[in-house]
């Protein structure tokens, strides 16, 4: 954690804070509308401050938390999750939808379709 930097870039924290990969990709997810600030669409170079409310979309997940700390540097997890709190009703979400996830009927594929699942898909798909 970087105690000197009062502001940097919200692409950079967010992959510092180990949302995403590479800086890339946490731009790209900005300029999709994928994270806003307090419910407000944002831009790549806009300055992440401590105290700002994130709403983060990641992959079928979305979560809302605050920045308790900045920094510019990528370490372990561990230091990661230092950098943010989870708000409890982020939390109480996600835990809702993990239990609905388990339990929905698991759905398997078991290799390529026969063909009268070909015919059943072509009726659902093409009318």
């Amino acid at each position: 954690m970087s105690a000197d930097a009062d502001r940097i870039r919200l692409d950079k924290w967010l992959w510092a804070a180990r949302f995403f990969k590479t800086r890339s990709l946490a731009s790209q997810a900005i300029d999709l509308g994928r994270i806003r600030i307090e419910g407000e669409r944002i831009k790549p170079a806009r300055e992440a401050r401590v105290g700002d409310l994130l709403d983060v979309q990641v992959g079928d997940q979305r979560l809302q938390v605050v920045i308790r700390a900045l920094s510019t540097q990528r370490g372990p997890a561990s230091v990661a999750r230092e950098l943010y709190l989870e708000t409890a009703e982020s939390i109480a979400r996600r835990k809702r939808r993990n239990e609905q996830r388990a339990a929905e009927p698991v759905q398997s594929i078991k290799g390529r379709p026969t063909k009268r699942d070909r015919r059943e898909l072509g009726k659902i798909f093409r009318g």
